[in-house]
């Protein structure tokens, strides 16, 4: 990533440098007078999408990750976000397991975020029971699996596993049943952030994750394809289990994967029926990393 970003800035910083930004041991350029359009480059060795100047400097602001964070996006598989600063592991089986609380291929990475966090989350589920037995789907309510994975769940982590956690916000916003704009999606779980510990995958995180954009990059599409998108997702599993995020319009019902029915997204569980329970937290920027992501060699946090 550092010798990319000497690559691409060299032989253009004379005359042109209004900021410089240090970032870690890296010095990222955020200029804003370079010629828009002008100048060029060859960007076959640099791996980034522009191939202007300024749009690298801009793509090159956005990946500027503290210790692992950096480390993971240098391993390579992940494909950045349209929609939000972040980087997702997609596709039917990347290396992106982890070791986390001496749990051996025990969790899985979903994002790499631009502060460098790292978003995991369990490989199986956990339990099974209710989203909420009050049957609400108000997260910060706080709904009954809230309660669980805070207190019961979290409390039962080993002490470095804790520390190695950082309280984030998470996305709890409602969004449409079947729809098919992901940008809107995106806004309405924004809409409402939660923090704390330890939580639930976002159904925008279950659809990103799935490398067939084409045909399960929506709800609708999803919907309508889900025998195909099964087999283009890794984080379909043996059964069904839960999102965090709840149905807009209904004050009950939370979106659920179906796993049993061909990974298909079920509009219509009320948040007091059964559904696996898969954990996902977030880890410091500062951890480090050691191992390559596969099954069999981990990422190990320490």
């Amino acid at each position: 990533m550092k010798e990319k970003i000497k690559k691409i800035m060299i032989g253009y910083l004379p005359g042109f440098i209004t900021g410089l930004i240090i970032c870690g041991a890296v010095s990222v350029i955020a200029a804003t007078y370079f010629p828009s359009g002008d100048v060029t480059y060859d960007n076959t060795e640099s791996g980034l999408e522009s191939t202007n100047v300024q749009g690298a400097i801009d793509e090159l602001y956005g990946v500027c990750f503290p210790s692992a964070g950096d480390q993971i996006i240098e391993d390579g598989g992940l494909e950045k976000d349209p929609y939000e600063c972040r980087y997702f592991f997609t596709g039917s089986n990347p290396n992106n397991y982890i070791t986390f609380n001496n749990e051996k291929a025990g969790w899985r990475i979903i994002s790499v975020e631009c502060d460098g966090r790292i978003k995991i989350m369990k490989t199986a589920w956990i339990t099974d029971t209710s989203w909420d037995t009050s049957n609400n789907n108000n997260w910060a309510r706080p709904a009954s699996l809230n309660t669980y994975l805070n207190s019961t769940y979290y409390n039962n982590l080993d002490s470095t596993a804790k520390n190695q956690i950082v309280a984030s916000n998470f996305s709890i916003g409602a969004v449409t049943w079947d729809n098919n704009n992901m940008s809107t999606q995106v806004s309405n779980e924004n809409s409402t952030l939660w923090k704390g510990q330890v939580a639930l995958p976002t159904m925008r995180e279950y659809l990103r994750t799935n490398s067939n954009k084409s045909s399960c990059g929506t709800l609708n599409l999803y919907n309508d394809n889900a025998i195909n998108c099964v087999s283009t997702g890794w984080m379909d599993s043996e059964r069904w289990w839960w999102t965090l995020t709840p149905r807009s319009g209904y004050s009950y019902t939370v979106l659920r994967v179906d796993a049993n029915a061909l990974g298909s997204i079920s509009g219509a569980a009320e948040a007091y029926s059964s559904g696996g329970v898969r954990p996902t937290l977030y880890l410091s920027s500062e951890v480090k990393l050691s191992g390559s992501g596969t099954q069999s060699d981990p990422y190990v946090v320490s």
